[in-house]
């Protein structure tokens, strides 16, 4: 049913427990699962401009892209459930709905609040977003 399994995060407790839980599907449907980490970036959703642009070097999105993947994942027995790992920057909500579609997704599964570039304001907004605007079933985990 299920073959490819996307959970992004931020390496939350919410996103923690949603990839406890696409492990389970995904050890019950033989699925792969798609980690994934989006670097937010101010220029994905205001569009370039330099008077507020902040200088992010590669290495740096590299950097803290790993740690977050390292932190999601730490403690936690994947056995032999297939894992890709993804770091892309952008806007979390765009880029989530645009890697359901290039990498064939079949279910996303997230937590339903992160740690959000305006936390508290914002907070579970990129979830939203993404459960109104799939192609795929999303299953937020609380």
């Amino acid at each position: 049913m299920y073959k490819r399994i996307m959970v992004p995060t931020d390496a939350s407790e919410y996103s923690r427990r949603a990839f406890l839980t696409a492990l389970e599907l995904a050890r019950k449907f033989q699925a792969e699962v798609v980690l994934l980490f989006v670097t937010y970036t101010p220029e994905a959703y205001w569009g370039y401009n330099p008077a507020y642009t902040i200088e992010i070097s590669q290495e740096q999105i590299e950097e803290t892209g790993e740690q977050t993947l390292m932190a999601t994942l730490e403690g936690i027995e994947v056995g032999d459930v297939p894992l890709k790992k993804k770091k892309i920057q952008g806007h979390p909500s765009t880029v989530i709905l645009e890697e359901i579609s290039n990498e064939n997704i079949d279910l996303v599964v997230m937590g339903s609040h992160g740690y959000g570039p305006i936390a508290g304001a914002v907070l579970g907004s990129v979830s939203q977003r993404v459960l109104r605007k799939s192609t795929c079933p999303v299953l937020i985990v609380k």
